[in-house]
């Protein structure tokens, strides 16, 4: 099976970026401590285009604007319909663990923190996600990540087996 590409380019889009979270990282030296920063930054057009970064620096700024550079670096399209995802999907990336389901008109993003800003940057409004195992913010955003880019749309999977749209629902 042929693996689609799904990288989006950064020209024309407007992009907006949500920070995940900052963590302020101490280095013991002879002279002392030494402080810099990791920022995890999510960017995203809020109309199926996502894309995640890290950026390390020694101040809070440039660690974010290092974050949100490295996010625009790997954009991905994400199948989005009437505001929700095609269908239910699982993902683990280390020790964080993905439920996300589709929901109703109205229900809005039942998420929590790092799965929130991921999902919202996407662009979907009705949503059901459920966290289990580790809340580390680096290895929930990888994980969503991953749920999202498992997605696959019925006319996606329609136009893979070379059938029409009404086969793949008949079974």
């Amino acid at each position: 099976m042929a693996k689609v590409s799904n990288k989006v380019k950064t020209s024309d889009l407007e992009l907006k970026d949500r920070l995940v979270a900052i963590n302020r990282v101490t280095k013991v030296t002879k002279g002392g401590r030494t402080f810099s920063f990791s920022a995890i930054v999510v960017v995203g057009d809020e109309k199926g285009i996502v894309g995640w970064g890290l950026g390390k620096a020694s101040e809070v700024t440039t660690a974010i604007s290092k974050g949100v550079d490295a996010a625009k670096k790997n954009l991905v399209k994400i199948p989005v319909i009437n505001g929700t995802i095609p269908h239910e999907q699982t993902a683990k990336f280390g020790g964080a663990d993905v439920l996300l389901k589709p929901a109703t008109s109205g229900t809005g993003v039942k998420a929590g923190g790092a799965m929130r800003a991921v999902l919202e940057s996407v662009g979907i409004h009705d949503i059901l996600a459920k966290s289990k195992g580790s809340s580390n913010p680096h290895n929930l955003v990888k994980a969503t990540m991953a749920a999202l880019l498992e997605m696959r749309d019925a006319y996606t999977v329609a136009q893979h087996r070379g059938v029409s749209l009404e086969k793949v629902f008949k079974g």
